[in-house]
Order: structure tokens, then C-alpha cells, then sequence
């Protein structure tokens, strides 16, 4: 009876089993179910826009065509660059009046032989000797001259055939970082010597023995004695100025030429050959005033702070014919003396007046000989404006 009991008991656990299986696989459905579809990615359309394809820049030039560029500006430029010998007469306590010769550079200006130098090369010069190479001299007559600007010109009866003048270019719109070439005769001996550099700067003003140089073009380009008057040329050729001056404390190059920027000589030049000299507009204020700080308008009780005081005149001069009024008194401050109570000029023609070199600059670079101008002057506390018409510089004033 108990293994009996028992089987049933089997039997009803496996009946069991199987309406459990039963009962699970009636539920499979629902357990395992298809998966739910991954939903497809959202694709941006991608914008492509055409363009054409860039034109390429010019390339660098090679080694050998700037070299070539260069070879072709010397040989039609150098035969035009003439060395300039003078003999000036100088006077010696030892020896009395003895023959001194100088030299420097100048090129060819126009078919009929004008030549373009600095004034200091032909300073004096009771002799002026031309030499376009070799060993024949030519004799130059000085035909103008502007100590001013350092500008002269000289002329031979004629050019040796097939020579040409250069080809001028324009100051304006140059920048630092162009090429700078520079032909000359450093030294006075060695004949067309051909230098390269790059402008260093521009619109420099340089304080020399003999007077004050603006709008000076600077270059690296090596320039030595003898080199003054020849010309400074572009990467083309170009006339863009005319060597004057170097800085060095040596008296050789030291990387510091200064040049006169080719549009004050296409000024200047026509006027030396046409009348033997350049007028410069003048005002007749001595330039023995004082230019007011507000410490030196605070000591002399005056009503501004900044202009320049008018100390002197010359007499009859356009300052002179414009009522402009000169110092009335002297005072001593300190251990100095001033000379007081002339006008104090704050502007002319509107631009404000701080320094005796702005009405300098003004006058000469921005003004004529025959303009009339406005002066904004301050007298005995009150603002008032003047007119003077300007006239041309003496030649006892200009060095001459």
C-alpha cells in the first residue's frame, strides 16, 4: 500500500509538471514578443556649397630673376649717374688761399644736360667738373640752387650720346619695406657703385649743419661720402629721391641714408632751371621767441599755456606788414631773459601752433609764395586773427 501511495503521488507530480509546462508555454507569446524596430537615424542633409576654384598668386620670384631685375636697372640707370668734382677756394692762415676739391654723385635730368646734385656738393665751387665714366670730365656750369632743400643743378653743353635721364617715380604712397637701390661714387673713386637695401622709414626730419631736411625718405641701402646727390631708385628704376645725408657716427655707412624725396625735386628742379632758385614762402618772425609750456605761461602770468611767443620781426616783412606785434619789454626770471609782450600765435589757418618747427614745416611743404594766410593770434588776452600774405625768402636767409 505505501509504494502504491507513493506512485500515485509520483503520477500526480508529473500531472502536475506538465499542466505547469502547459501553462508556461500558453504564456510564451507574451513573454517573447519581436523586438521593437530601432527607428532609422535622422540624416541633416549636408550643405555643400561650390565655389570656384581660387585663382594662385603670382609666385615669389626666383633668385635669379630678381638678380636679372637687378642687372637690367643697372645697366640703364648707371651710365646716366655722373661723378661731380668741384675746387673750391679755401682760405689757410699758413698757406693763404689754396685750391680744395671735392666730389660727389648726380644724374641726368633732361635730353638738354641738366644734372640734379645737392647743393652742399657745389657749394662754393669756383670750378664743377662732370665725369659720366672713364677718364674724360666734362665742365658743368651750376645753372640753381636751394640750400633749403640741399638741391642743386648744374648742366654740360651736352650728354654723351645714347645716354638717357632716369625715368621718375613718385614719393607718394611709398612704403617701409620696399626695395631701396642706391647708385653713386662712394668715396669719390669708385664709380657707380650699385648698393640694395629697403626704405627703413619715412617722412623723417633731420637737423643738418646747414639747414633742416623734411619728409626725408630713410634707407638701409648703403650710402658713404661721395654718394650725396645720386639718386635713390625702386624696385623698377624708379627716381624716388636723392641722397643727402647719413646718419654715422663713424662718418661711413652705418645703415642710415637719408634721401630728399623725388616729388620736392620734381618741385624744385623746373624752378632752379627756369629762374636759378626756389622760392620758399616767409613769414619774417624771428625764431628768437619762445615756445610756451605751462610752466613758462604760468611764470610769465600769460593767458595760455601753449603757441609760440613773437619775440622779433623783420622789418617790412609780411609778420611786419600783418600788424603782428613784437616783444614790448624785458623781464629776467631766474638767469634767463625774456623778451615779453609781443603777440602769442596759437594757429595758422585753424592748425594749432606748439612748436617754431610746425610753422616751418606748415609754410614751406603746405604753403606758396603769395598765399595769404590766417594767424590766430592771443594780445593782451584776447584771440584775434591776421592775415599776412606771404613772400619769398631772401637770399640772405636761405644760405645763399
Amino acid at each position: 500500500m505505501r509504494r502504491r501511495s507513493v506512485n500515485s503521488i509520483a503520477v500526480i507530480g508529473l500531472v502536475g509538471l506538465l499542466l505547469l509546462l502547459s501553462a508556461m508555454a500558453c504564456s510564451l507569446p507574451n513573454l517573447i514578443t519581436a523586438p521593437t524596430p530601432t527607428p532609422a537615424p535622422t540624416v541633416t542633409p549636408q550643405v555643400i556649397i561650390l565655389v570656384a576654384t581660387p585663382t594662385p598668386g603670382p609666385l615669389p620670384e626666383s633668385a635669379d630673376a630678381v638678380e636679372a631685375r637687378r642687372i637690367a636697372i643697372y645697366q640703364r640707370v648707371a651710365p646716366a649717374v655722373v661723378n661731380v668734382t668741384t675746387q673750391v677756394l679755401r682760405s689757410s692762415f699758413f698757406w693763404g688761399t689754396v685750391p680744395e676739391e671735392g666730389s660727389g654723385s648726380g644724374f641726368l635730368w633732361d635730353a638738354e644736360g641738366h644734372i640734379v646734385t645737392n647743393y652742399h656738393v657745389v657749394q662754393g665751387a669756383q670750378k664743377v667738373e662732370v665725369s659720366f665714366g672713364g677718364d674724360t670730365a666734362l665742365p658743368a656750369t651750376v645753372v640753381g640752387t636751394d640750400p633749403i632743400d640741399d638741391l642743386a643743378v648744374i648742366k654740360v653743353a651736352a650728354a654723351p650720346e645714347g645716354i638717357q635721364p632716369l625715368d621718375m617715380g613718385e614719393s607718394t604712397g611709398l612704403q617701409v619695406g620696399q626695395t631701396a637701390i642706391v647708385i653713386g661714387n662712394p668715396f669719390g673713386q669708385f664709380e657707380r657703385t650699385m648698393t640694395v637695401g629697403i626704405i627703413s622709414a619715412l617722412n623723417r626730419t633731420i637737423q643738418t649743419d646747414n639747414t633742416v631736411l623734411r619728409g626725408v625718405i630713410q634707407t638701409d641701402a648703403a650710402i658713404n661720402r661721395g654718394n650725396s646727390g645720386g639718386p635713390l631708385l625702386d624696385s623698377s628704376g624708379r627716381l624716388i629721391g636723392v641722397n643727402s645725408a647719413i646718419y654715422s657716427p663713424t662718418g661711413t655707412s652705418a645703415g642710415v641714408g637719408l634721401a630728399i624725396p623725388v616729388d620736392k625735386v620734381r618741385r624744385v628742379a623746373p624752378a632752379l632751371i627756369r629762374n636759378g632758385r626756389y622760392p620758399h614762402p616767409w613769414l619774417g618772425v624771428e625764431e628768437l621767441g619762445y615756445e610756451l609750456t605751462p610752466a613758462l605761461a604760468q611764470a610769465l602770468n600769460l593767458p595760455v599755456d601753449h603757441g609760440l611767443l613773437v619775440a622779433r620781426l623783420y622789418q617790412d616783412s609780411p609778420a611786419d606788414r600783418a600788424n603782428i606785434r613784437a616783444a614790448q619789454r624785458e623781464v629776467i626770471i631766474g638767469n634767463r631773459r625774456y623778451l615779453i609782450g609781443g603777440d602769442i600765435i596759437t594757429a595758422v589757418d585753424g592748425r594749432p601752433m606748439t612748436k617754431w618747427e610746425d610753422l616751418n614745416a606748415y609754410l614751406d611743404e603746405e604753403t606758396q609764395v603769395g598765399q595769404t594766410i590766417t594767424l590766430t593770434v592771443v594780445r593782451d588776452g584776447q584771440e584775434m586773427p591776421l592775415q599776412a600774405t606771404l613772400q619769398d625768402t631772401p637770399d640772405s636767409l636761405q644760405g645763399q
